[in-house]
C-alpha cells in the first residue's frame, strides 16, 4: 500500500513525538511550526519537507494533521488567506489531536465537506512518551468513511484507537475526561493542602485514600508532587484551564450548566492568575496552601 503523505502542523512537545513516530515508520511529512529548530531536527532525519504556509501545506498533503493549543489557533489555521482550506485538496483529510470546542469543529468540517474534503476529530490521550511509540489513545469521530480511511494511519499512531461516532464526538469526549481528571485533581490538591494545614500529614492521608476506592493514577500524580515533591504529569495548569473552559461553552451550548466544573475552572484559573499557568496541574496544591479567606 502507498503510504500517504501527511502534512502536520504543530510540533510541540506531543506533536514533535508524533512526527517523529511517523517518520520511524516511512511515511513522507510536510511540517509547518514557528519554531525553526524542532522542524530542522525533523527535517535531518529525512524524507520530510518544510511548507511555508498551512495552504501550501495541504496542497502537498493527502492527510493534514493538527496538534495545536485551541480552537482558535485552529480556526486561523484552517481560515486564514493562506489557510488550510485554501489548499486543500478533494478527498484529502484533516485531523485535528487537539483540544478544541465542538461547534468549532463542526463548522470547519461543514466546510471543508463543501470542498470535497473530510474532517476527523482525534483527541488524543496519554503522554508525548507514549506519542514517540505509537502508544496513544485516540479518540476519533467523523463520518465513518472518512474515519476508515484514515484508520490505518491512526493505527501506527494508538494503541487504542477508539471510533465515537459524528463529528464533534471525539472533542466532547475529551473534555468529560478532562473534566474529570482535572476536577479530581484539584480536589485532591486541596485534600493535601487542608491536611497539611489540619496537621494532619500528607503520605498518611494518600496511604488511608489510596487503600479506599478513592485510589486513582490522578491521586498518584497528585501524591508524587504534594508527598515526594516530583511533578510528573506534564499537563499545565493553563492547559488545564483551557479545557475546563471549553467543557463550560460546551455545557452552555448545549443549556445546561456544569457547577462542579466552575468550582475547578475557577481555581484553575486562580492559580493561572497568580503566575504558575506553566507549572504541571498538581503543582496546583501550593495555590492551595497560600490560599487565605
Amino acid at each position: 500500500m502507498i503510504k500517504p503523505i501527511i502534512g502536520f502542523i504543530g510540533i510541540g512537545l506531543m506533536g514533535g513525538n508524533m512526527v517523529e513516530n511517523l517518520q520511524k515508520r516511512g511515511f513522507e511529512l510536510v511540517v509547518l511550526d514557528r519554531a525553526s529548530d524542532k522542524v530542522a531536527t525533523i527535517l535531518a532525519r529525512g524524507n520530510a519537507q518544510r511548507a511555508a504556509s498551512p495552504k501550501e501545506l495541504a496542497k502537498k498533503s493527502d492527510i493534514i494533521m493538527l496538534c495545536l493549543t485551541t480552537s482558535e489557533v485552529v480556526e486561523k489555521t484552517v481560515y486564514g488567506d493562506d489557510g488550510i482550506l485554501a489548499g486543500i485538496k478533494q478527498g484529502a483529510v484533516l485531523i485535528d489531536f487537539g483540544t478544541s470546542i465542538p461547534a468549532s469543529t463542526r463548522k470547519i468540517g461543514a466546510d471543508l465537506a463543501a470542498k470535497g474534503a473530510g474532517m476527523v476529530d482525534a483527541p488524543l490521550g496519554r503522554t508525548p512518551a507514549h506519542a514517540k511509540d505509537g502508544l496513544l489513545n485516540i479518540m476519533a469521530a467523523g463520518d465513518k468513511q472518512t474515519f476508515d480511511k484514515v484508520k490505518p494511519v491512526l493505527d501506527e499512531q494508538g494503541e487504542n484507537v477508539f471510533y465515537l461516532g459524528a463529528l464533534g464526538a471525539g472533542h466532547v469526549t475529551k473534555l468529560i475526561n478532562n473534566f474529570m481528571g482535572m476536577t479530581t485533581v484539584c480536589t485532591m490538591s486541596q485534600a493535601f493542602a487542608i491536611a497539611d494545614r489540619a496537621g494532619v500529614d500528607r503520605q498518611q492521608l494518600f496511604d488511608i485514600m489510596a487503600a479506599g476506592p478513592s485510589n486513582s493514577p490522578f491521586m498518584g500524580f497528585c501524591k508524587s508532587y504534594a508527598v515526594d515533591g516530583v511533578s510528573d504529569l506534564g499537563f499545565s495548569i493553563n492547559n488545564a484551564s483551557k479545557d475546563l473552559g471549553y467543557f463550560l461553552k460546551m455545557a452552555k451550548d448545549m443549556g445546561t450548566r456544569a457547577e462542579i466544573a466552575e468550582g475547578a475552572s475557577h481555581n484553575l484559573q486562580a492559580a493561572v492568575d497568580a503566575g504558575i499557568g506553566d507549572s504541571n496541574v498538581p503543582e496546583i496544591v501550593d495555590y492551595f496552601m497560600n490560599l487565605n479567606s
